[in-house]
């Protein structure tokens, strides 16, 4: 009889057994293969969420947590930077772009960010990837929202729905600023970074909401984005400030300079290095699970060998037929 076919037909007189087997190493190997993809993926992830930005100024504190609520939307911070604070950095010399961002509202448990049109023209992420809208536009009234792409898609929104800011990040939010909505005008294009979890709105929209400003003077009105920028409501504080500069190799000097600022207890880090930072700090959790994926691959890999081994007592008598019609030790392993 043909070594295959015998082969095949004592695998089919166990298939029940072999097929419990093969499916538990099926699945480990799965498990694997998925933790390793998951853990590129991660890292890949962490790395390409922002790029092209020299570096993130914030109030002095811990590098991490200023990393994480300002382009994670993670956590807040303990205190903001002066308005004045921002635009004496903006006006150095080094200084190509300063990006103001203000964070502490939130809809629906998603993150609303205040900042300018330059946020859309500066913020960079993957390979200097510039943000995009799949459809509508950016800031036109004071009262304008831009939509990242998974909080449209969960919440169902649309071009021209109207949606209330809360205080707070909480789901349900401390306080709702009912008499003053905001309208979506523009949903972005997926980035797979935070960005499409945030609600973007107007330093000057989310300044009205909070100081009272009179609504029916400007509400809906186009030219009330450029008269708060030239005339005066500017915010007393923002949370973090973006910071593109001329030329990449003053950076070190330039952080030593911020770092070392008068005014104001300062602190500003680059995105890149202390994004490894994180990761260093999250390396613990990501060996234990790579650990536990291997140990299930070696257990399943133990389960085959017992199974096996406990399959031989069972055949003995299948394997003595087999060597007294003159099957050789290599045509039983095979077979068996």
């Amino acid at each position: 009889m043909n070594l295959l076919v015998l082969a095949y037909k004592s695998l089919l007189s166990r298939r029940v057994t072999a097929g419990l087997t093969i499916t538990a190493i099926a699945f480990s190997v799965a498990l694997l293969l998925g933790v390793e993809k998951v853990r590129t993926g991660a890292r890949e992830g962490f790395t390409s969420t922002i790029s092209g930005t020299d570096l993130i100024v914030g109030a002095r504190g811990g590098r991490i947590q200023l990393l994480l609520y300002s382009v994670f939307r993670i956590g807040s911070p303990n205190t903001n930077v002066s308005w004045d604070s921002f635009e004496t950095l903006s006006e150095n010399p080094l200084v190509q772009w300063a990006v103001p961002l203000s964070m502490g509202d939130s809809h629906r448990g998603y993150r609303v960010v205040g900042t300018t049109g330059d946020y859309f023209d500066h913020y960079r992420y993957g390979q200097k990837t510039p943000l995009s809208l799949k459809e509508g536009n950016l800031f036109q009234d004071t009262y304008d929202a831009v939509i990242g792409a998974d909080a449209a898609n969960k919440l169902g929104y649309e071009i021209g729905t109207e949606l209330e800011l809360s205080h707070g990040i909480d789901s349900l939010g401390l306080h709702k600023h009912e008499d003053s909505p905001f309208r979506i005008s523009g949903i972005l294009a997926r980035t797979g970074t935070p960005v499409d979890r945030t609600i973007h709105v107007s330093l000057e929209g989310l300044e009205a909401i909070h100081e009272g400003f009179d609504q029916d003077q400007i509400h809906h009105d186009p030219l009330s984005v450029e008269t708060s920028e030239q005339g005066g409501s500017e915010p007393e504080s923002v949370t973090a400030i973006l910071v593109g500069l001329k030329s990449r190799p003053s950076a070190l000097a330039f952080q030593q300079t911020i770092n070392n600022y008068q005014e104001e207890p300062l602190l500003a880090i680059m995105p890149g290095v202390t994004l490894q930072e994180l990761w260093q700090v999250l390396a613990t959790a990501e060996s234990a699970l790579l650990a536990i994926s291997v140990m299930v691959v070696l257990t399943s890999l133990l389960c085959l060998v017992a199974m096996t081994l406990a399959g031989l007592n069972e055949r003995r008598r299948e394997i003595a037929i087999l060597r007294s019609v003159g099957a050789r030790p290599s045509h039983i392993f095979f077979c068996c």
